[in-house]
Protein backbone atom coordinates (compact mmCIF):
# COMPACT_ATOMS: atom_id res chain seq x y z
CA UNK A 1 0.00 0.00 0.00
CA UNK A 2 1.65 3.56 -0.94
CA UNK A 3 1.96 6.30 1.32
CA UNK A 4 -0.69 8.14 -0.57
CA UNK A 5 -2.92 5.48 -0.12
CA UNK A 6 -2.79 5.55 3.38
CA UNK A 7 -2.93 9.37 3.45
CA UNK A 8 -6.30 9.23 2.09
CA UNK A 9 -7.34 6.77 4.39
CA UNK A 10 -6.59 8.85 7.64
CA UNK A 11 -8.31 11.79 6.10
CA UNK A 12 -11.62 9.95 5.31
CA UNK A 13 -11.25 8.80 8.69
CA UNK A 14 -11.34 11.63 10.66
CA UNK A 15 -13.14 13.42 8.44
CA UNK A 16 -16.27 10.51 9.73
CA UNK A 17 -14.97 11.66 13.59
CA UNK A 18 -15.54 15.19 12.45
CA UNK A 19 -18.85 14.89 11.33
CA UNK A 20 -20.20 12.13 14.48
CA UNK A 21 -18.48 15.00 16.73
CA UNK A 22 -20.40 18.25 14.98
CA UNK A 23 -23.76 15.88 14.96
CA UNK A 24 -23.07 15.00 19.00
CA UNK A 25 -22.39 17.99 20.18
CA UNK A 26 -23.72 21.07 18.11
CA UNK A 27 -26.79 20.84 20.73
CA UNK A 28 -24.80 20.92 24.14
CA UNK A 29 -21.41 21.38 24.83
CA UNK A 30 -21.96 22.52 27.89
CA UNK A 31 -19.82 21.09 30.42
CA UNK A 32 -21.77 18.31 32.25
CA UNK A 33 -21.84 17.29 28.36
CA UNK A 34 -17.98 17.21 28.09
CA UNK A 35 -17.36 16.02 31.78
CA UNK A 36 -20.12 13.34 32.27
CA UNK A 37 -21.81 12.69 28.80
CA UNK A 38 -25.10 14.31 30.96
CA UNK A 39 -25.17 11.12 32.85
CA UNK A 40 -27.14 9.29 30.00
CA UNK A 41 -24.71 6.84 28.05
CA UNK A 42 -26.13 3.57 27.34
CA UNK A 43 -24.44 0.92 29.06
CA UNK A 44 -23.58 -1.41 26.12
CA UNK A 45 -22.16 1.91 24.12
CA UNK A 46 -19.75 2.48 26.93
CA UNK A 47 -18.72 -1.06 27.63
CA UNK A 48 -17.79 -1.49 23.56
CA UNK A 49 -16.44 1.94 23.65
CA UNK A 50 -13.92 1.19 26.18
CA UNK A 51 -12.56 -1.88 24.32
CA UNK A 52 -10.53 1.04 22.20
CA UNK A 53 -9.85 2.70 25.34
CA UNK A 54 -8.24 0.02 27.25
CA UNK A 55 -5.84 -1.63 24.39
CA UNK A 56 -4.54 1.29 22.59
CA UNK A 57 -2.54 1.25 19.86
CA UNK A 58 0.93 -0.27 21.70
CA UNK A 59 -1.18 -3.37 22.80
CA UNK A 60 -2.59 -3.68 18.79
CA UNK A 61 0.97 -4.15 17.45
CA UNK A 62 3.29 -5.37 20.69
CA UNK A 63 0.96 -7.97 21.93
CA UNK A 64 0.92 -9.90 18.48
CA UNK A 65 5.21 -8.93 18.47
CA UNK A 66 5.45 -10.41 21.86
CA UNK A 67 4.36 -13.59 20.64
CA UNK A 68 7.79 -14.46 19.50
CA UNK A 69 10.16 -12.88 21.36
CA UNK A 70 13.47 -14.34 21.88
CA UNK A 71 12.56 -14.35 25.67
CA UNK A 72 10.28 -16.49 25.04
CA UNK A 73 7.07 -15.16 26.05
CA UNK A 74 4.53 -16.97 23.85
CA UNK A 75 0.96 -16.61 24.87
CA UNK A 76 1.76 -15.79 28.88
CA UNK A 77 0.06 -11.93 28.51
CA UNK A 78 -3.44 -14.40 28.50
CA UNK A 79 -1.97 -14.65 32.27
CA UNK A 80 -1.69 -11.11 32.80
CA UNK A 81 -5.04 -11.07 31.02
CA UNK A 82 -6.77 -13.51 33.49
CA UNK A 83 -6.00 -11.28 35.99
CA UNK A 84 -7.43 -8.37 34.69
CA UNK A 85 -10.27 -9.88 34.62
CA UNK A 86 -10.51 -10.67 38.05
CA UNK A 87 -9.49 -6.61 38.84
CA UNK A 88 -12.65 -5.32 36.42
CA UNK A 89 -14.82 -7.46 38.94
CA UNK A 90 -13.51 -6.02 41.84
CA UNK A 91 -13.75 -2.83 40.42
CA UNK A 92 -17.31 -3.06 39.65
CA UNK A 93 -18.53 -4.61 43.18
CA UNK A 94 -16.50 -2.20 45.17
CA UNK A 95 -15.70 0.36 43.57
CA UNK A 96 -18.31 2.06 41.13
CA UNK A 97 -21.02 1.59 44.19
CA UNK A 98 -19.06 4.10 46.15
CA UNK A 99 -18.13 6.47 43.18
CA UNK A 100 -22.35 6.41 42.39
CA UNK A 101 -22.99 6.83 46.18
CA UNK A 102 -21.19 9.90 46.29
CA UNK A 103 -22.26 11.32 42.63
CA UNK A 104 -18.79 11.76 41.93
CA UNK A 105 -17.91 14.02 38.33
CA UNK A 106 -14.21 13.17 39.56
CA UNK A 107 -13.34 10.09 41.36
CA UNK A 108 -10.55 11.66 43.67
CA UNK A 109 -13.59 13.66 45.53
CA UNK A 110 -13.46 10.46 47.37
CA UNK A 111 -10.23 10.91 48.47
CA UNK A 112 -10.51 14.82 49.55
CA UNK A 113 -13.88 13.82 51.58
CA UNK A 114 -11.85 10.63 53.48
CA UNK A 115 -8.25 11.89 53.73
CA UNK A 116 -8.25 15.60 53.25
CA UNK A 117 -7.32 18.32 50.72
CA UNK A 118 -3.62 17.30 50.49
CA UNK A 119 -4.44 13.93 49.97
CA UNK A 120 -6.83 15.13 47.34
CA UNK A 121 -4.69 17.41 45.20
CA UNK A 122 -1.75 14.80 45.50
CA UNK A 123 -4.32 11.74 44.07
CA UNK A 124 -5.22 13.94 41.14
CA UNK A 125 -1.96 15.44 40.26
CA UNK A 126 -0.40 11.43 40.55
CA UNK A 127 -3.25 10.80 37.54
CA UNK A 128 -2.39 14.02 35.91
CA UNK A 129 1.28 13.17 35.38
CA UNK A 130 1.08 9.44 35.38
CA UNK A 131 -1.71 9.61 32.27
CA UNK A 132 -0.09 12.47 30.44
CA UNK A 133 3.21 10.12 30.43
CA UNK A 134 1.32 6.98 29.06
CA UNK A 135 -0.70 8.27 27.10
CA UNK A 136 2.15 10.28 25.37
CA UNK A 137 4.27 7.03 25.15
CA UNK A 138 1.85 5.20 23.48
CA UNK A 139 1.08 7.82 21.17
CA UNK A 140 4.57 8.26 20.41
CA UNK A 141 5.26 4.61 19.59
CA UNK A 142 2.34 4.42 17.27
CA UNK A 143 3.47 7.77 15.78
CA UNK A 144 7.20 5.86 14.66
CA UNK A 145 5.13 3.63 12.81
CA UNK A 146 2.92 6.00 11.08
CA UNK A 147 6.22 8.14 10.60
CA UNK A 148 8.10 5.30 9.18
CA UNK A 149 5.74 4.18 6.35
CA UNK A 150 4.26 7.33 5.94
CA UNK A 151 5.13 10.50 6.50
CA UNK A 152 8.66 10.13 5.77
CA UNK A 153 7.95 9.55 2.07
CA UNK A 154 6.43 13.37 2.16
CA UNK A 155 9.29 14.81 3.96
CA UNK A 156 7.45 15.96 6.65
CA UNK A 157 9.25 15.77 10.12
CA UNK A 158 8.14 13.73 12.83
CA UNK A 159 7.25 16.70 15.45
CA UNK A 160 4.89 17.97 12.62
CA UNK A 161 2.78 15.09 12.65
CA UNK A 162 2.79 14.55 16.16
CA UNK A 163 1.07 17.89 16.21
CA UNK A 164 -1.17 17.07 13.29
CA UNK A 165 -2.53 13.70 15.28
CA UNK A 166 -3.12 15.75 18.26
CA UNK A 167 -4.53 18.53 17.02
CA UNK A 168 -7.08 16.32 15.20
CA UNK A 169 -8.07 14.83 18.60
CA UNK A 170 -8.37 18.25 19.86
CA UNK A 171 -10.71 19.54 16.37
CA UNK A 172 -13.27 16.41 17.48
CA UNK A 173 -13.17 16.38 21.55
CA UNK A 174 -13.30 20.04 22.70
CA UNK A 175 -16.49 20.84 22.41
CA UNK A 176 -18.38 17.52 23.15
CA UNK A 177 -16.15 15.98 25.29
CA UNK A 178 -17.00 12.38 26.84
CA UNK A 179 -20.34 12.84 25.29
CA UNK A 180 -18.48 12.76 21.47
CA UNK A 181 -16.33 10.44 22.74
CA UNK A 182 -18.74 7.63 24.03
CA UNK A 183 -19.87 7.40 20.29
CA UNK A 184 -16.50 8.07 18.30
CA UNK A 185 -15.13 5.43 20.74
CA UNK A 186 -17.59 3.15 19.69
CA UNK A 187 -17.03 2.96 16.38
CA UNK A 188 -13.46 2.92 16.48
CA UNK A 189 -13.88 0.13 18.80
CA UNK A 190 -15.67 -1.68 15.64
CA UNK A 191 -12.86 -0.89 13.63
CA UNK A 192 -10.33 -2.19 16.17
CA UNK A 193 -12.45 -5.74 16.94
CA UNK A 194 -12.95 -6.04 12.95
CA UNK A 195 -9.30 -5.03 11.71
CA UNK A 196 -7.70 -8.17 14.24
CA UNK A 197 -10.77 -10.96 13.06
CA UNK A 198 -9.95 -10.15 9.34
CA UNK A 199 -6.12 -10.03 9.97
CA UNK A 200 -7.10 -13.59 11.19
CA UNK A 201 -8.68 -14.57 7.96
CA UNK A 202 -6.42 -12.52 5.56
CA UNK A 203 -3.28 -14.60 7.37
CA UNK A 204 -4.75 -17.73 7.19
CA UNK A 205 -5.82 -17.52 3.34
CA UNK A 206 -2.39 -16.23 2.91
CA UNK A 207 -1.47 -19.75 4.34
CA UNK A 208 -3.83 -21.43 2.17
CA UNK A 209 -5.67 -22.65 6.34
CA UNK A 210 -9.06 -22.39 7.14
CA UNK A 211 -9.60 -21.27 10.72
CA UNK A 212 -10.22 -24.50 12.34
CA UNK A 213 -6.44 -25.90 10.27
CA UNK A 214 -4.91 -22.43 11.83
CA UNK A 215 -6.01 -23.02 15.30
CA UNK A 216 -4.20 -26.62 14.97
CA UNK A 217 -1.31 -24.94 13.06
CA UNK A 218 -1.08 -22.22 16.19
CA UNK A 219 -1.37 -25.07 18.82
CA UNK A 220 1.13 -26.85 17.37
CA UNK A 221 3.51 -23.86 16.84
CA UNK A 222 6.19 -22.87 19.54
CA UNK A 223 4.27 -19.72 20.42
CA UNK A 224 1.21 -21.34 22.01
CA UNK A 225 2.24 -21.50 25.60
CA UNK A 226 -0.24 -19.97 27.55
CA UNK A 227 0.67 -21.31 31.53
CA UNK A 228 4.11 -20.62 33.32
CA UNK A 229 4.58 -22.56 36.37
CA UNK A 230 8.48 -22.72 36.41
CA UNK A 231 10.94 -20.76 38.33
CA UNK A 232 9.05 -18.81 40.94
CA UNK A 233 11.68 -16.70 42.24
CA UNK A 234 13.46 -15.85 39.17
CA UNK A 235 11.19 -15.93 36.01
CA UNK A 236 8.88 -13.09 35.17
CA UNK A 237 6.48 -15.35 33.02
CA UNK A 238 5.21 -16.77 36.06
CA UNK A 239 1.37 -17.60 36.67
CA UNK A 240 1.17 -16.39 40.30
CA UNK A 241 2.97 -13.33 39.28
CA UNK A 242 0.95 -12.58 36.28
CA UNK A 243 -2.72 -13.17 37.76
CA UNK A 244 -1.67 -10.73 40.86
CA UNK A 245 0.37 -8.10 38.92
CA UNK A 246 -2.67 -7.85 36.09
CA UNK A 247 -5.39 -7.62 39.67
CA UNK A 248 -3.83 -4.66 41.12
CA UNK A 249 -2.29 -2.95 38.07
CA UNK A 250 -6.13 -2.85 36.78
CA UNK A 251 -7.73 -1.66 40.09
CA UNK A 252 -5.13 1.13 40.20
CA UNK A 253 -4.56 1.99 36.75
CA UNK A 254 -8.52 1.44 35.44
CA UNK A 255 -10.51 1.71 39.00
CA UNK A 256 -8.26 4.56 40.29
CA UNK A 257 -7.87 6.19 36.75
CA UNK A 258 -10.30 8.89 36.18
CA UNK A 259 -10.01 8.22 32.00
CA UNK A 260 -11.41 4.98 32.01
CA UNK A 261 -14.22 5.40 35.04
CA UNK A 262 -15.16 8.96 33.90
CA UNK A 263 -16.75 6.50 30.68
CA UNK A 264 -18.41 4.36 33.64
CA UNK A 265 -19.74 7.57 36.00
CA UNK A 266 -21.15 8.71 32.48
CA UNK A 267 -24.37 5.50 32.64
CA UNK A 268 -27.33 6.19 34.54
CA UNK A 269 -27.23 4.53 37.33
CA UNK A 270 -24.76 1.61 39.71
CA UNK A 271 -26.81 -1.28 37.62
CA UNK A 272 -26.19 -0.28 33.96
CA UNK A 273 -22.70 0.46 35.28
CA UNK A 274 -22.26 -2.26 36.43
CA UNK A 275 -23.75 -4.75 33.35
CA UNK A 276 -21.28 -2.52 31.53
CA UNK A 277 -18.44 -3.58 33.56
CA UNK A 278 -19.16 -6.73 33.16
CA UNK A 279 -19.54 -6.90 29.68
CA UNK A 280 -16.52 -5.01 28.90
CA UNK A 281 -14.58 -7.42 30.69
CA UNK A 282 -15.69 -10.47 28.65
CA UNK A 283 -14.67 -8.34 25.47
CA UNK A 284 -11.45 -7.85 26.50
CA UNK A 285 -10.93 -11.27 27.21
CA UNK A 286 -12.09 -12.51 23.91
CA UNK A 287 -10.52 -9.90 22.26
CA UNK A 288 -6.89 -10.16 23.33
CA UNK A 289 -7.39 -13.91 23.15
CA UNK A 290 -7.35 -13.10 19.07
CA UNK A 291 -4.58 -10.45 19.19
CA UNK A 292 -2.25 -13.77 21.01
CA UNK A 293 -3.68 -15.65 17.72
CA UNK A 294 -2.58 -12.71 15.45
CA UNK A 295 0.91 -12.77 16.25
CA UNK A 296 1.53 -16.52 16.23
CA UNK A 297 0.18 -16.09 12.94
CA UNK A 298 2.09 -13.91 12.04
CA UNK A 299 4.97 -15.73 13.28
CA UNK A 300 3.93 -18.74 11.20
CA UNK A 301 3.79 -16.59 8.04
CA UNK A 302 7.23 -14.79 8.61
CA UNK A 303 8.56 -18.08 9.18
CA UNK A 304 7.30 -19.78 5.81
CA UNK A 305 7.95 -16.58 3.50
CA UNK A 306 11.53 -15.86 4.57
CA UNK A 307 10.31 -12.60 6.89
CA UNK A 308 12.60 -11.35 9.23
CA UNK A 309 11.88 -9.29 11.68
CA UNK A 310 12.61 -5.68 11.70
CA UNK A 311 15.01 -3.90 12.96
CA UNK A 312 15.37 -0.54 15.02
CA UNK A 313 16.70 2.25 12.93
CA UNK A 314 18.44 3.81 15.76
CA UNK A 315 19.85 0.82 17.54
CA UNK A 316 19.76 -2.14 15.07
CA UNK A 317 18.22 -4.45 16.97
CA UNK A 318 15.05 -6.42 16.02
CA UNK A 319 11.85 -4.99 16.93
CA UNK A 320 9.10 -6.97 16.95
CA UNK A 321 6.54 -4.73 17.56
CA UNK A 322 7.15 -3.50 13.93
CA UNK A 323 6.78 -6.99 12.59
CA UNK A 324 2.87 -6.88 12.26
CA UNK A 325 3.47 -3.03 10.32
CA UNK A 326 5.52 -5.04 8.13
CA UNK A 327 3.91 -7.68 7.06
CA UNK A 328 0.57 -5.73 7.08
CA UNK A 329 2.09 -2.85 4.84
CA UNK A 330 4.89 -4.43 2.46
CA UNK A 331 3.81 -8.27 2.13
CA UNK A 332 0.01 -8.53 1.92
CA UNK A 333 -2.40 -7.20 -0.54
CA UNK A 334 -4.11 -3.70 -0.35
CA UNK A 335 -7.24 -4.80 1.56
CA UNK A 336 -5.37 -6.47 4.74
CA UNK A 337 -3.19 -3.39 4.47
CA UNK A 338 -6.17 -1.17 4.71
CA UNK A 339 -7.75 -3.38 7.81
CA UNK A 340 -4.68 -2.94 9.53
CA UNK A 341 -4.42 0.61 9.36
CA UNK A 342 -7.95 1.60 10.47
CA UNK A 343 -7.56 -0.75 13.02
CA UNK A 344 -4.09 0.83 14.37
CA UNK A 345 -5.72 4.13 13.76
CA UNK A 346 -8.51 3.47 16.19
CA UNK A 347 -6.65 1.79 18.95
CA UNK A 348 -4.63 4.93 19.39
CA UNK A 349 -6.90 7.53 18.92
CA UNK A 350 -9.65 5.86 20.78
CA UNK A 351 -6.81 6.27 23.76
CA UNK A 352 -5.55 9.36 23.12
CA UNK A 353 -8.75 11.33 22.57
CA UNK A 354 -10.14 9.51 26.00
CA UNK A 355 -6.98 10.74 27.66
CA UNK A 356 -6.77 14.01 27.28
CA UNK A 357 -10.74 14.33 28.04
CA UNK A 358 -9.91 12.91 31.42
CA UNK A 359 -7.19 14.99 31.72
CA UNK A 360 -9.29 18.48 31.26
CA UNK A 361 -11.90 17.14 33.37
CA UNK A 362 -9.58 15.75 36.17
CA UNK A 363 -7.88 19.01 36.32
CA UNK A 364 -10.87 21.80 35.83
CA UNK A 365 -13.21 19.62 38.65
CA UNK A 366 -9.73 19.16 40.58
CA UNK A 367 -7.74 22.21 40.47
CA UNK A 368 -10.26 25.11 39.27
CA UNK A 369 -13.27 23.40 41.23
CA UNK A 370 -15.97 23.92 38.06
CA UNK A 371 -18.73 21.13 39.28
CA UNK A 372 -18.35 23.30 42.94
CA UNK A 373 -22.04 25.35 42.92
CA UNK A 374 -20.44 28.45 43.56
CA UNK A 375 -18.71 28.35 39.78
CA UNK A 376 -21.21 26.83 37.50
CA UNK A 377 -22.76 29.94 37.13
CA UNK A 378 -19.89 32.06 36.29
CA UNK A 379 -18.95 33.05 32.78
CA UNK A 380 -16.23 31.86 30.53
CA UNK A 381 -16.33 28.36 32.41
CA UNK A 382 -16.23 26.54 29.41
CA UNK A 383 -13.96 28.98 27.60
CA UNK A 384 -11.28 27.91 30.66
CA UNK A 385 -12.07 24.41 30.01
CA UNK A 386 -11.12 25.19 26.13
CA UNK A 387 -7.75 26.20 27.29
CA UNK A 388 -7.29 23.83 29.51
CA UNK A 389 -7.87 20.89 26.80
CA UNK A 390 -5.44 23.09 24.58
CA UNK A 391 -2.68 22.90 27.26
CA UNK A 392 -2.86 19.35 28.10
CA UNK A 393 -2.75 19.05 23.94
CA UNK A 394 0.30 21.24 23.95
CA UNK A 395 1.58 19.45 26.60
CA UNK A 396 1.64 15.86 25.35
CA UNK A 397 2.98 17.38 22.44
CA UNK A 398 6.23 18.25 24.39
CA UNK A 399 6.49 15.29 26.13
CA UNK A 400 6.58 13.06 22.91
CA UNK A 401 9.08 15.57 21.11
CA UNK A 402 10.87 14.55 24.20
CA UNK A 403 10.85 10.71 24.38
CA UNK A 404 11.99 11.04 20.50
CA UNK A 405 15.16 13.34 21.21
CA UNK A 406 16.41 10.97 23.64
CA UNK A 407 15.94 8.32 21.07
CA UNK A 408 17.07 5.12 23.38
CA UNK A 409 14.48 3.05 23.92
CA UNK A 410 15.77 2.00 27.02
CA UNK A 411 15.73 5.14 29.01
CA UNK A 412 12.22 5.86 27.26
CA UNK A 413 11.06 2.28 28.28
CA UNK A 414 12.17 3.44 31.59
CA UNK A 415 10.07 6.60 31.88
CA UNK A 416 7.17 4.84 31.64
CA UNK A 417 8.04 2.31 33.79
CA UNK A 418 8.49 5.19 36.35
CA UNK A 419 5.08 6.53 35.81
CA UNK A 420 3.16 3.72 36.20
CA UNK A 421 4.72 3.12 39.60
CA UNK A 422 3.10 6.20 40.46
CA UNK A 423 -0.37 4.48 40.69
CA UNK A 424 0.97 2.03 43.38
CA UNK A 425 0.19 5.58 46.24
CA UNK A 426 -3.06 5.63 44.77
CA UNK A 427 -3.66 1.83 45.20
CA UNK A 428 -1.96 2.84 48.75
CA UNK A 429 -4.63 6.00 49.29
CA UNK A 430 -8.13 3.83 48.48
CA UNK A 431 -7.04 1.09 50.44
CA UNK A 432 -6.12 3.15 53.81
CA UNK A 433 -9.68 5.01 53.26
CA UNK A 434 -11.36 1.75 52.49
CA UNK A 435 -9.95 -0.43 55.07
CA UNK A 436 -9.70 1.73 57.78
CA UNK A 437 -12.33 3.41 58.55
CA UNK A 438 -11.65 4.34 62.18
CA UNK A 439 -8.46 6.80 61.38
CA UNK A 440 -7.48 9.31 59.13
CA UNK A 441 -4.20 10.52 58.37
CA UNK A 442 -2.05 13.86 58.84
CA UNK A 443 -2.91 15.13 55.66
CA UNK A 444 0.22 17.65 55.28
CA UNK A 445 2.10 14.80 55.17
CA UNK A 446 0.37 12.72 52.42
CA UNK A 447 2.72 14.02 49.47
CA UNK A 448 6.06 13.03 51.00
CA UNK A 449 4.39 9.43 51.88
CA UNK A 450 3.52 9.18 48.05
CA UNK A 451 6.70 10.75 46.67
CA UNK A 452 8.84 7.97 48.93
CA UNK A 453 6.79 5.36 48.15
CA UNK A 454 7.43 4.56 44.10
CA UNK A 455 11.64 5.76 44.69
CA UNK A 456 11.59 3.22 47.87
CA UNK A 457 9.64 0.86 44.84
CA UNK A 458 11.92 1.47 42.54
CA UNK A 459 15.27 0.78 45.00
CA UNK A 460 13.53 -2.57 45.62
CA UNK A 461 13.18 -3.52 41.89
CA UNK A 462 16.73 -2.80 41.04
CA UNK A 463 18.37 -5.20 44.12
CA UNK A 464 15.42 -7.45 44.49
CA UNK A 465 17.99 -10.20 43.16
CA UNK A 466 20.33 -9.02 45.77
CA UNK A 467 17.56 -8.43 48.74
CA UNK A 468 15.29 -11.64 47.84
CA UNK A 469 17.03 -14.19 47.13
CA UNK A 470 17.32 -14.11 43.47
CA UNK A 471 13.75 -13.13 43.45
CA UNK A 472 12.46 -11.07 40.13
CA UNK A 473 9.78 -8.53 40.37
CA UNK A 474 7.65 -8.07 37.41
CA UNK A 475 3.90 -6.41 37.22
CA UNK A 476 2.93 -7.43 41.00
CA UNK A 477 5.84 -4.96 41.83
CA UNK A 478 2.63 -2.70 42.40
CA UNK A 479 1.45 -4.27 45.27
CA UNK A 480 4.84 -3.57 46.68
CA UNK A 481 4.49 0.22 46.12
CA UNK A 482 0.86 0.17 47.32
CA UNK A 483 1.77 -1.56 50.23
CA UNK A 484 4.77 1.20 51.39
CA UNK A 485 2.31 3.75 50.86
CA UNK A 486 -0.28 2.30 52.72
CA UNK A 487 2.40 1.36 55.97
CA UNK A 488 3.46 5.36 55.08
CA UNK A 489 0.26 5.87 55.89
CA UNK A 490 -0.63 4.16 59.35
CA UNK A 491 2.46 5.66 61.06
CA UNK A 492 0.91 9.38 59.76
CA UNK A 493 -2.36 8.24 60.96
CA UNK A 494 -4.72 10.29 63.59
CA UNK A 495 -8.44 9.10 64.84
CA UNK A 496 -11.40 10.06 62.01
CA UNK A 497 -14.24 12.36 62.83
CA UNK A 498 -17.56 11.13 61.62
CA UNK A 499 -17.52 13.29 58.44
CA UNK A 500 -14.46 11.51 57.35
CA UNK A 501 -15.79 7.98 58.14
CA UNK A 502 -17.20 6.81 54.57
Amino acid sequence: MTPSTILILIIVYFGILFYISHAVSKKDSGNDAFFKANKNSKWYLVAFGMIGTALSGVTFISVPGEVGSPNGEQFKYFQFVLGNAIGFVIIAKVLLPLYYRMNLTSIYGYIEHRLGIYSYKTAATIFLISRTIGSAFRLYLVVIVLQRFVFDYYGIPFAVTVLISLALIFAYTYRGGLKTIIITDTLQTFFLVTSVFLTIFFICRSLNLNIFEAFEEVKNSNYSKVFFFENFISSKFHFVKQILGGIFVTIAMVGLDQDLMQKNLSCKNIGEAQKNMFTFTGIFVLINIFFLSVGALLYIYATKNGIEVPTDLVTGKPRTDLLFPEIAFNHLTLIPSVIFLLGLTAATFATTDSALTALTTSFCVDFLGMDKAENLGKPNVVRTRHFVHIAFSFLMFLVIIFFNAINDSSVVGMIFRVASYTYGPLLGLYCFGLFVKSKTVKDKFVPIICLLSPAVTYFISENSKALFFGYVFDNELIIVNGLITFLGLLLIRKNATSETRF
